[in-house]
């Protein structure tokens, strides 16, 4: 990911003007992201009263300055909103100059409509309570349901790790014969496009229908668009239980393939999904992103993790000194090319 403007010329962040802090969800990511920026990462002091209440305060002074808070929205889900929200409202309310959310993982993209009686659209919820809080911007990754980028009323930023894919798999001279990109659902079919034409493939979109949170149906005609290929790049926005992979490879293998390569920007992997994908033995691969942090006791061995700090450091990077960021937008074309 470049790291110049358009005259080469690097513009690095006025640390004195900035304060970068974390909460608890993934400080390696805030560190990485920091990093690039040649900037630190501020101390945060985060405690519970003895009413379960939670304490927080951010060890720096903010006022006047830009402010960037770096929170996933992993599990526990609740806890690291909460304590996101807090750390907005206390940077403005102590003066700070703007507040910017970077939510590598919106866990609640997912609630993005009313299909069901009486239930809330969180998504929409949350994206005001952000901005309730004192977000003046919001910068996250690979939205589960794009429409949720319309919830918020502030500027949001919804980058991709498409660039990062794209140059792991491009040295690699996929033979556009017998390799297939195949995306889970006919919702993600343009993204998996996308992928599929940086490296030369074709695509091809399986037709998913979920019957619970753990179990979904592959139906439509994924065998005839398939047919006489040998190696399957599964390219999906999330992987959480693993259901639609194990379905969709269990099919994939019947049509024929004989290698599977799993590709998901928001690695999850709750519940049973490890042991879903390692019963797999067609599954040659594993990549993910570290959007979600990664202990080693989830890691695969065939599991690769490439990190996503470059692109939100690049992606604020630009934003501070007024530069397009479009290219490195989810739905940009050119984004695989930066």
């Amino acid at each position: 990911m470049p790291n110049n403007n358009g005259d080469g010329a690097y513009q690095s962040l006025d640390p004195n003007r900035v304060r970068f802090f974390s909460g608890r969800s993934h400080p390696s990511l805030a560190a990485g992201i920091a990093a690039y920026l040649s900037v630190p990462v501020e101390p945060t002091i985060i405690n519970r009263f003895s009413n379960d209440n939670l304490y927080v305060q951010l060890g720096a002074s903010v006022r006047g300055r830009s402010v960037f808070i770096v929170q996933s929205l992993t599990p526990p889900v609740s806890d690291h909103l909460f304590e996101l929200l807090m750390m907005l409202d206390i940077a403005h309310s102590a003066g700070a100059s703007q507040v910017q959310a970077v939510i590598p993982y919106f866990s609640y993209a997912r609630s993005d409509k009313k299909d069901a009686p009486r239930i809330s659209i969180t998504a929409r919820l949350v994206a005001d309570l952000l901005t309730t809080a004192g977000a003046t911007h919001v910068m996250t990754m690979t939205l589960h349901s794009p429409q949720v980028h319309g919830f918020f009323s502030v500027p949001t930023d919804p980058l991709t790790a498409r660039a990062l894919f794209v140059r792991h798999f491009a040295e690699r001279n996929l033979d556009p014969g017998k390799v297939v990109v195949v995306a889970p659902d006919v919702g993600h079919a343009k993204s998996a496009a996308r992928f599929a034409g940086h490296l030369g493939l074709s695509v091809a979109a399986a037709e998913k229908t979920r019957l619970s949170d753990t179990q979904v149906e592959i139906g439509g005609l994924i065998d005839k668009q398939v047919q006489g290929f040998r190696q399957a790049l599964i390219y999906d926005d999330e992987i959480a239980t693993g259901g639609s992979v194990e379905e969709l490879s269990r099919v994939l293998i019947q049509s024929g393939i004989e290698q599977i390569t799993v590709i998901c920007t928001h690695g999850l992997f709750v519940g049973p999904a490890l042991q879903r994908l390692a019963a797999i033995p067609q599954i040659s691969e594993i990549v993910t992103t570290d959007t979600i942090p990664q202990p080693p006791e989830k890691r695969l061995p065939n599991m690769t993790i490439l990190s996503v700090a470059s692109i939100f450091g690049e992606a604020i990077r630009r934003n501070c000194s007024r530069q397009s960021i479009g290219d490195l937008y989810a739905f940009g074309e050119e984004a695989a090319r930066t």
